[in-house]
């Protein structure tokens, strides 16, 4: 399998094991209790209602959260509260999408991956050199673009799925990271019901199938295109293994 293909997802899988290190408490990110003497104040105030316009949910739409992950990487497509958030329309799903693919630290992140397969000679045909180099990293940044747009965006507005993965953020460590691989196959619709994840796996069928049009002629087989297919869903699954528990691995820093 090309080492292009397997040096993004390497770098994800060396995160996940980091995180499998990580001392993790057996519940996370539990609410805070209300305070004891709530019942002594007397009428309690009333509650918000849901159309005002300080809803944060609508804020977030307005204005997309980017907890980027390792304060580096862009990490627009991750909610936390997956039942109070509206769903996207078809242009915030394409947003969203183009925030990410063309964030700045994308463009050093795709370098770094070109100069590696460079130094391994992935490929000989695109030779060495400046120009070698340039064509390893157009290649590679087709390769995120074209995936990016079609999981994320094409797919689920025409199926009306949606593309952000919804922490579950409590539980025990096992049940959390069960919870983030099954995302792989299941999803949540822009109605809020879980649905088979076709975006994702058509989606990235699709990538797979439009990668091979631009590489070396040698590598526009059937094959090819399986290996690229199958390789981006395992990069997937690490990537919202690593969405999953980035909070936690954020506070241990941090207290750190």
């Amino acid at each position: 399998m090309s080492p292009t293909r397997w040096t993004p997802r390497l770098v994800l899988c060396a995160i996940v094991i980091g995180t499998l290190l990580l001392p993790f408490p057996s519940r996370a990110q539990q609410q805070n209790p209300a305070p004891a003497d709530t019942a002594s104040q007397g009428q309690s105030k009333p509650a918000e209602k849901s159309g005002s316009n300080d809803d944060p949910t609508i804020e977030l739409q307005k204005k997309p959260e980017n907890d980027r992950i390792f304060w580096a990487l862009p990490n627009y497509l991750t909610v936390k509260d997956s039942k109070q958030i509206p769903p996207l329309t078809t242009g915030q799903k394409f947003k969203l999408v183009a925030l990410g693919t063309f964030d700045p630290v994308e463009f050093p992140y795709v370098a770094v991956i070109a100069g590696i397969d460079q130094g391994e000679n992935d490929d000989p045909s695109y030779g060495q050199g400046f120009k070698g180099f340039a064509k390893r990293y157009a290649v590679a940044y087709a390769d995120t673009t074209v995936e990016n747009f079609m999981v994320g965006a094409v797919l689920p507005s025409l199926l009306r799925q949606d593309p952000r993965y919804f922490q579950m953020g409590k539980g025990g460590f096992w049940h959390r990271a069960g919870y983030a691989a099954l995302r792989i196959f299941i999803t949540r619709t822009d109605s809020g019901k879980n649905q088979f994840n076709y975006s994702e796996l058509v989606g990235s069928a699709a990538a797979a199938g439009i990668s091979v049009t631009y590489h070396p002629e040698h590598d526009r087989t059937v094959s090819n295109a399986a290996n690229i297919w199958v390789t981006q869903l395992w990069g997937d699954a690490l990537g919202f293994e690593v969405k999953e528990f980035w909070p936690d691995i954020k506070r241990k820093l941090l207290k750190k």
